[in-house]
């Protein structure tokens, strides 16, 4: 059985930083893509990046210039650090990876999210 984690939300003021963490654990094979989501009150759950087994990432134009992601394969642990948060940065973060295990092939994880709230 697979398991995402999400950990390091919390209240921040604007401008500040915040840095979260996506563990996966279980009978886990390998894990390809995994991305960080988004979603806030009353609106739909949308992506904020993504990153590939090998390395290359991609971001929501929101998120360019104010988040990395990145990802340490040997702990199985993504990470999104964001700077210069905003108030519409508040919102439900919750990461999502493909995983192949050794029972079931390629499929996809959620985790049960991390709520990040910007306010003075």
């Amino acid at each position: 059985q697979v398991q995402l984690v999400e950990s390091g939300g919390g209240l921040v003021q604007p401008g500040g930083s915040l840095r979260l963490s996506c563990a996966a654990s279980g009978r886990i094979g390998s894990i390809d893509a995994m991305s960080w989501y988004r979603q806030a009150p009353g609106k739909l759950r949308e992506s904020v990046a993504a990153i590939t087994s090998g390395g290359n990432t991609t971001y929501a134009d929101s998120a360019k210039g104010r988040a990395t992601i990145s990802r340490d394969n040997a702990k199985n642990t993504m990470y999104l650090q964001m700077n210069s948060l905003k108030p519409e940065d508040t919102a439900v973060y919750y990461c999502f990876a493909l995983i192949r295990t050794i029972e079931v092939p390629r499929r996809g994880y959620w985790g049960q999210g991390t709520q990040v709230t910007v306010s003075s």
